[in-house]
Formats: structure tokens, sequence, C-alpha cells
């Protein structure tokens, strides 16, 4: 099974930027589409946005020209770059496949806040 751990979240104005990245084990990473989600304090997981294993990406309206969505297959490795950071983007932020398949990880909390 696929270990995914989540980094680089924290505590940021609004406005800020902050960059996560998500390692995954197991080189089918390279070969699978992948996803950002995230879960705020009493809301369900959402959707933030998705990657192929090829590179195209997709966005929640919600983030979409503020947050990238990027991949180094090379290094197992997943990123979101997280810019205009609004208060209502606060989460504790995880990766998985696009279709949620493998193990949660422990997530990164980002809190946006003055």
């Amino acid at each position: 099974q696929v270990q995914l751990v989540e980094s680089g979240g924290g505590l940021v104005q609004p406005g800020g930027s902050l960059r996560l990245a998500c390692a995954a084990s197991g080189s089918i990473f390279r070969f699978t589409g992948m996803a950002w989600y995230r879960q705020a304090p009493g809301k369900q997981r959402e959707l933030v946005a998705t990657i192929t294993s090829g590179g195209s990406a997709n966005y929640a309206d919600s983030v979409k020209g503020r947050f990238t969505i990027s991949r180094d297959n090379d290094k197992n490795t997943m990123y979101l770059q997280m810019n205009s950071l609004k208060p209502e983007d606060t989460a504790v932020y995880y990766c998985n496949t696009e279709f949620a398949q493998w193990n949660w990880g422990q997530g990164t909390r980002v809190t946006v806040s003055s």
C-alpha cells in the first residue's frame, strides 16, 4: 500500500502564500492521477485540485486562479502552491489519488489568520 506524507502547512496572514508537498512511496505514483483535498473544521472533506499522470490540472472554483497543483514524478512528489490565501482556506490539507483510493496520510494544517 502506498504511504502518503503531507508537509508545508502553517500559519499565514491573509494574502500570503504557502507551498504544500505530498511525498508518496512506491513507483506507481507516476502512473496515477492525484489530488489535493481539504477539510475545514466542522465540514466535510472537499476536493481542491486534481492532476493527471501527465500533468493536466483541474481546480475547484473556490481556488481557481490562486492555487497551482504540480507534480515531480521522478521524486514521487506532488505540490500545491497556494497564493492569495483567504481565511476560508483554513483547513487540514490531504493528498490522495483522484478517486481517494489510498490510505489517507496525517494531513498538513493550514491556518490563514491575521
